[in-house]
């Protein structure tokens, strides 16, 4: 039975793997001895709540480090159980996971210089040294203690590895241990995705660096939820944030003032309720449409089309990334994401000066909301980060029964928890709220199934679902005596499902609604400038009248006179930046292309007949992106500039 079923091998598997987290957990335990005092853990049961929050990091650091030994671990060959191939299964497993398992030992120094755990971009630091050897012989010397410890826990897991062996056993009937192995090796397989990602859950994105900050109330704990290995993997893949040296730095100036202070409305501390609707493409919305001249056009947004009438509307306003997670932070911190997400790089656990760092020091009580569950997307880790008073999510919200069964609670039941919610603190507060239900698998609650119009495509009926969710959201409010001193703000994170050949042009696929309500009506009309996400954190500034100087690079939508209006993006590998009558297209060391502003399919390259006015398109694109380079890598995100 043995050899039929390889319960022996499955078992030494199981406890060479358990050995790997074993000595994380040594490895963490070293980590936070060497930086106590920035880490400031204040107990031993602290400790352990984040040692154990950071076995879902380790699971998955540890399964990257292992996979070719889990492989050969489990392949059906007659001969796994010799003492030659367990030997060589051996050498892979020790090659392998002293190679990641050394990369926590760097950070019991170089923590204290960086504040945060060594990524991929940290180690790219060093391909510009030519004195690595000499750094190493020093480092050698002058940590030695850090390198003796090393040693002493890689033999210490040899000597542990050695202590339990596979006994030889030959299979009896070939047939049926090949199919037994086959069923082991898809269940194992199937396990070590789930760890890989970080849980067997519908999800986005397997889990990241801001994925550690859900579980904190301190940014710097992070670093001990997570893991050396862990930074280094999940960064891999984010060289994008490099900086480049291309124009003089005073035309970030000219063209941007990322240093914005304004003094067009008097001070004030107006509620603001921000509305980050999932997936709500521009295209979907009517009163966003009326000029388009689209042929045969419908909307899916009667509730939002009545609110544009009373309200200040941007007809031509973008996002500024692809993902929900790059929406919140455009959004939020004016922050937009390229190539690589912001979220994701080895950059965002970094002091941020934002909407909600701004509204806190102006003792405002901060909220985000999303019905997912907690933590999904990445929102509660970067919360926590930008500094949010209170998240509410699906925990929160404790009624599974209004569950939509893929990503979180309907639209309509959590904005009334939201109202409810919000009925209870004291002014001035600042929430925003992050919508669900418009999405991927384009249902509606049940009660609701024949309610809402088919649309010609998927996703339109839950458009206007969410849209009922919304006139229910404002109907009760404006019952309550916060609702008339409330600034409201309705965008989307990007778009969706494209059902006209205009929303399928290559720029137009960001392009999504912006509206801000006043009860009073203080503000109302249609703008065709361009704007985008980015502009929503120093429009609100403006709004309340904070006359500070911050940082941006976003401009204000109502009174912003010195900013040209712009968009920045980033589509089939290159940078487009919109501005007056050109979009230029620039891949990150040259300019490729420029095409006219109505040429949203980049469709038609002008760059054989550029102009002085193109060049200067060009120019600021290259600023724009120097600068974002800059100030994310050097960590200049929490002040002025």
């Amino acid at each position: 039975m043995k050899s039929f079923f390889r319960i022996q091998e499955y078992k030494v598997l199981a406890y060479r793997l358990l050995l790997a987290y074993l000595f994380y957990f040594f490895a963490r335990l070293l980590f936070l001895i060497y930086n106590y005092n920035l880490l400031k853990v204040d107990s031993i049961g602290q400790f352990f709540e984040l040692a154990f929050y950071g076995l879902t990091f380790d699971t998955t650091a540890i399964l990257y480090a292992n996979g070719l030994f889990i492989l050969l671990s489990i392949l059906p060959f007659w001969y796994n159980t010799s003492k030659k191939y367990q030997k060589f299964l051996m050498y892979v497993y020790f090659i392998f996971n002293l190679l990641a398992y050394s990369t926590n030992f760097i950070d019991f120094i170089y923590y204290k210089y960086i504040f945060s755990r060594t990524s991929i971009a940290v180690l790219a630091v060093l391909e510009h040294e030519e004195n690595k050897a000499s750094m190493f012989t020093r480092f050698m010397f002058t940590y030695w203690h850090v390198y003796l410890l090393f040693f002493v826990m890689a033999f210490s897991w040899f000597y542990l590895y050695k202590k339990v062996k596979v006994t030889k056993v030959l299979p009896s009937n070939r047939v049926s241990y090949f199919l037994s192995s086959i069923i082991g090796l898809l269940i194992i397989a199937t396990l070590a995705v789930g760890g890989i990602r970080g849980d067997f859950k519908k999800s986005t994105r397997p889990i990241n660096l801001v994925d550690a900050n859900r579980h904190v109330k301190q940014p710097q704990h992070a670093d001990v939820v997570l893991n050396t290995p862990f930074s280094i993997i999940r960064t891999i893949n984010q060289t994008s944030f490099k900086k480049i040296n291309l124009v003089d730095s005073t035309l970030v100036e000219k063209y941007f003032k990322p240093t914005k202070q304004y003094a067009n409305f008097p001070e004030s501390k107006p509620n603001i309720v921000l509305f980050i609707t999932e997936s709500y493409g521009r295209e979907y919305l009517g009163s966003f449409n009326k000029d388009t001249n689209i042929p045969n056009y419908k909307g899916y947004t009667p509730f939002i089309d009545s609110l544009a009438q009373h309200s200040l509307i941007y007809t031509n306003a973008y996002a500024n990334g692809r993902k929900s997670i790059h929406g919140m932070s455009s959004v939020l911190s004016g922050i937009p994401s390229f190539k690589d997400a912001f979220t994701s790089s080895p950059y965002p656990k970094q002091k941020i000066q934002s909407l909600v760092s701004i509204l806190n020091e102006l003792d405002y009580d901060t909220s985000f909301f999303h019905g997912a569950p907690n933590g999904s997307m990445g929102f509660l880790g970067f919360s926590n980060i930008l500094g949010f008073d209170h998240y509410y999510g699906k925990t929160e919200y404790n009624n599974d029964d209004d569950f939509d069964g893929s990503w979180g609670i309907w639209d309509e039941p959590f904005f009334q928890f939201m109202k409810e919610t919000l009925d209870k603190k004291e002014s001035p507060f600042f929430s925003t709220i992050f919508t669900v239900s418009s999405h991927e698998p384009y249902t509606v609650p049940e009660k609701y199934k024949n309610t809402f119009p088919e649309g010609e495509i998927a996703i339109h009926k839950c458009v206007g679902y969410t849209d009922y969710a919304f006139k229910k959201f404002f109907e009760e409010a404006k019952k309550m005596p916060w609702y008339n001193n409330t600034i409201f703000i309705i965008t989307a994170d990007h778009g969706n499902l494209k059902n006209y050949d205009e929303y399928r042009k290559v720029l137009n696929r960001d392009a999504v609604p912006i509206l801000i309500f006043k009860p009073n009506s203080s503000l109302v009309g249609v703008n065709n400038d361009l704007a985008q996400q980015i502009d929503i954190y120093p429009t609100i500034m403006d709004l309340i009248g904070y006359k500070k100087p911050f940082r941006s690079w976003g401009r204000s939508l109502i009174n912003d006179k010195e900013v040209k209006p712009f968009v920045i993006s980033y589509n089939s590998g290159g940078y487009q930046l919109q501005m007056g009558n050109y979009i230029c297209n620039f891949d990150g060391k040259e300019i490729t292309g420029y095409y006219d502003i109505n040429d949203k399919g980049l469709e038609y390259n002008l760059i054989d007949k550029k102009t002085s006015e193109m060049e200067k398109v060009g120019e600021a694109c290259k600023a724009f992106v120097q600068d974002y380079m800059e100030k994310i890598i050097d960590q200049k995100l929490d002040k002025p500039w």
